[in-house]
This record gives structure tokens, C-alpha cells and sequence, in this order.
């Protein structure tokens, strides 16, 4: 068994370090089309055997990846960077892996169209730094399939920071928190959302990749935890109607790999527009804006997230969430807000049902074309854009994001960025994937159509 691991001296050290801690296997988990885990379980003594491509998959049991039953094979190959020991079963090892194909990056993987924009990043002499804020409902799921809120006295009007809804969902909160930061994330900061049963985890930003990789890792952990306690997690983008649904916004910047400056940071005072953006911050976020109808698809991609992207739907107040492709400063009604102090841009469509990597890959080609381009994103917008008239919104040039994902879908296919970005096999598999997952939706009959039109004709 020993033998299994000699011949590379890295790979015999980290052998040595999990054995010792008691890793008995290893999970190198990939993702698929929508960004879920997949993988295979090796024994640690077969470790280099994983690390030179030794597990083999069959894309066409996989959505997204681009096989026919007749293909050979890809495998997928363990990043040793981001291992973490599972904290409630120390004997696995977790690894976010690549996917290859005989001995090739594959270039349907999102991870690796991740890497592939990062060197084109690299090559204009920027890193991109990612922090993505995590909000995620604690349910009941019952006997029925419905949803609940588990804690009855989680019952306020207005429950965003509640303190005594925090403290009853603890237990949880504390599992969650404390594997965060014992893995090294600095979480920050944590509370109670805007919602009955709602909470939001803030850890500190890295650079792109480690950050997909730990948001894929925390739902993962999180849904265990929950089902710890008989509960379900889910970062599902609009389990309510009438409450608030799961962002999972997008704070990004560049880095410049010279000195490690952030690129996009500047006094407000030497600002113009007065956000703390330099003119590499503005032309980023004019990227974002140019392709933002597009980029929409893939920070909400699926039939629920647009049931989120509304004004006020079926909610008592304005709903928080990012239906106009425009940007301002500390302004949540903007799709695109600079945080005060500048530094750094949020995108606020995205949610939680997104696949990281693709939508990074997206949005670091668009604002990259912005740097490269100067695009101008045009005079910040300050104003309460979900009160001002359609008229005014149209003089100022502020256009509705796509509405529901059909129309996403269709932005995205037409958009010459996506497929320079992903290249035209992964952006064709998305496309057909959304495209069925749209058709399925509006095929099915739900309960309101029954309840509304069964005995009205």
C-alpha cells in the first residue's frame, strides 16, 4: 500500500499528513453543469494514482459535460491546494478536482474555463479576487414535501439581524461557523436575514478559484449540519413567495500581480463620481453592464431565480433584489453597487443556485473586455429605481434584466463574449440545458393554474 504514493515527493508529504491525521479516503469532488459535486472515493493508499487521472467517468450519466454513450471517458484530477478533512467524518478527505481528457484540461469544465479566463487575466498582469456572501434558509421539510419554518417564535414581520431568531437556531449557525473559520476562511461576520428562517454567513474574499471552490464546499457542509438536526439547508433562490429569496452576490476586484494593489481602490476624494473607484473600477463594471442581459443567465440560472429578480412579487415591501442592469454606490436597487468606501463592485443578481465557476468565468471576461476596452458604465445611478417611472428609466438607458430565464437563456445565447469566454461546446450545453430545464417548467401544471382555472371555465 505504501508503494502507491512514491515517486512524487509532494504527493508522499500530503499521503504522510493524512494518514496521520486519520484519512482512510479521498473525495476528489468536480461539478457539474449546475455546479453540484460529483466524484469518486479512493482509498488514501491510491492517492498518486488520483492525482495522475486514475478515476474515470462516464459524461454522458453527468448533466452538462458534453458526452455521447459512445466517448471515451474523461478523469478528474485533485487541486491538493484546497484539501480539506471533513470535520464530522475525519476519515475523508475533500478535494475539488478538474475534469481531463486523455491527459488535456477538459474544456467543459467550469473549474478549468475558470483557470483558462484567470491566465487571460494573468497575461493583462491582473488577479481577480472574489468574495461571495452566503444566504441560506434552515427548513423543515414536511410529510407533505412542503417547506416550514422549524422555529415557531421565528415569526416577525421584519426578522433581518433578529437576535432571539439567531439565538434559536444556534446549534446549527455555531456547526456552520465554527467549520468555516477552523478551515480558515475568516468568516467575519453572520446573522439573521431578511427572512423567517433566513441567515447569511460572510467570510473574507481570496482570489477567484479558492472562493468557488469554498462556496461549493459550504452548501455541501451546510446541508449536512442541517440534516444533523433533522432539518434541510437550501440556498434554493425563492423557496417563499412572500419572503425574501438567497443572493449570493458577487464582490469582486482586480489585483495587479506586480505588487498586489488592488486596482480597483482609490481615495473618494480623487474620485469624480465620488465611489472610490479608479478608472480600471468604472471600466470593470462597464464590462459587466455591457453584457449584463447575458451574464444574468448564468449568476441566475435556473426557473425559480427569476422568481427572486422581481420588484415586490408577492411581498409586503420592495423585495431587495436587482431587476434593472445599472450601478450605483451604496444603492441595493442597482444590479451592480460599490460598497462604501469603494474598492471593489457587487453584483447583486446572482444567487444561490449559482454554478461559481461559470459565472465567474462570465464576469471576469466582461469586465476584463471593459479594462481593456474603457468602457464607461456612464454617471452612477442614486435614486430608488424600483419608484421612479418606466419612462425616466428609459431616458436614463436603465434596461430591465431578463425576467425570466427563457429570456436569459436567449441573451446569453446571443452574446459573442460567452462563447470567447467558455468556448462553443460549453456554451452550447448550457444552452440546452437551460433550454429543457425552461420547457419542463412551462410544460407542468401547477397548483395555482388548477386552483385559479379549473372551475373558472
Amino acid at each position: 500500500m505504501e508503494a502507491a504514493v512514491v515517486g512524487n515527493s509532494k504527493i508522499d508529504e500530503l499521503y504522510k499528513e493524512l494518514k496521520k491525521k486519520g484519512v482512510k479516503y479521498c473525495i476528489g469532488a468536480y461539478v457539474d453543469i449546475h455546479g453540484t459535486p460529483k466524484g469518486k472515493v479512493v482509498p488514501i493508499a491510491h492517492l498518486a494514482h488520483m492525482a495522475a487521472g486514475s478515476e474515470l467517468y462516464t459524461g454522458y450519466a453527468l448533466d452538462g459535460l458534453g458526452q455521447e454513450p459512445n466517448e471515451d471517458e474523461f478523469a478528474s484530477v485533485p487541486d491538493f491546494s484546497g484539501v480539506v478533512q471533513l470535520p464530522w467524518e475525519p476519515k475523508l478527505a475533500w478535494m475539488p478536482a478538474d475534469l481531463t481528457f486523455h491527459g488535456q484540461p477538459y474544456p467543459l469544465s467550469t473549474r478549468v474555463a475558470l483557470k483558462n479566463q484567470l491566465a487571460k487575466a494573468a497575461e493583462m498582469g491582473f488577479g481577480f479576487n472574489l468574495g461571495i456572501e452566503c444566504e441560506i434558509y434552515l427548513l423543515k421539510k414536511n410529510a407533505d414535501g412542503t417547506l416550514s419554518i422549524p422555529d415557531p417564535d421565528d415569526k416577525l414581520a421584519k426578522p433581518c439581524y433578529d437576535v432571539q431568531g439567531f439565538v434559536n437556531a444556534f446549534g446549527w449557525l455555531d456547526k456552520v461557523a465554527s467549520c468555516m473559520n477552523d478551515l480558515g476562511w475568516d468568516l467575519y461576520s453572520f446573522d439573521h436575514e431578511d427572512s423567517n428562517g433566513q441567515f447569511e454567513f460572510d467570510f473574507r474574499y481570496a482570489d477567484a478559484l479558492t472562493t468557488c471552490d469554498r462556496l461549493t464546499f459550504f452548501r455541501f457542509m451546510a446541508k449536512h449540519y442541517a440534516k444533523e438536526e433533522g432539518l434541510i439547508a437550501t440556498m434554493m433562490p425563492k423557496p417563499f413567495a412572500h419572503r425574501t429569496g438567497c443572493g449570493a452576490h458577487f464582490n469582486m476586484s482586480l489585483s495587479d500581480l506586480s505588487d498586489g494593489r488592488n486596482a480597483f481602490a482609490c481615495d473618494p476624494a480623487d474620485d469624480p463620481r465620488g465611489l472610490g473607484l479608479t478608472e480600471t473600477g468604472y471600466h470593470f463594471i462597464g464590462g459587466i453592464l455591457r453584457h449584463g442581459a447575458a451574464l444574468c443567465a448564468a449568476f441566475a440560472p435556473t426557473v425559480n431565480s427569476y422568481k427572486r429578480l422581481v420588484r415586490q412579487g408577492a411581498m409586503g415591501t420592495f423585495s431587495w433584489a436587482p431587476v434593472f442592469n445599472s450601478y450605483g454606490s451604496n444603492n441595493r436597487t442597482n444590479s451592480v453597487r460599490v460598497p462604501m468606501g469603494g474598492g471593489r463592485c457587487e453584483s447583486r443578481n446572482a444567487d444561490g443556485s449559482v454554478n461559481p465557476y461559470l459565472a465567474a468565468t462570465l464576469a471576469l471576461a466582461a469586465g476584463l473586455q471593459g479594462v481593456r476596452d474603457k468602457i464607461d458604465p456612464g454617471k452612477p445611478n442614486e435614486d430608488n429605481l424600483y419608484a421612479i417611472s418606466d419612462g425616466e428609466r428609459t431616458t436614463r438607458g436603465i434596461a430591465f434584466l431578463p425576467q425570466n430565464l427563457q429570456e436569459a437563456v436567449a441573451a446569453f445565447a446571443a452574446d459573442s463574449l460567452v462563447e470567447e469566454a467558455l468556448g462553443s461546446e460549453l456554451k452550447s450545453e448550457f444552452i440546452k440545458y437551460k433550454t429543457t430545464e425552461w420547457e419542463s417548467y412551462h410544460l407542468s401544471i401547477s397548483e395555482w393554474e388548477i386552483e385559479r382555472y379549473s372551475h373558472l371555465f
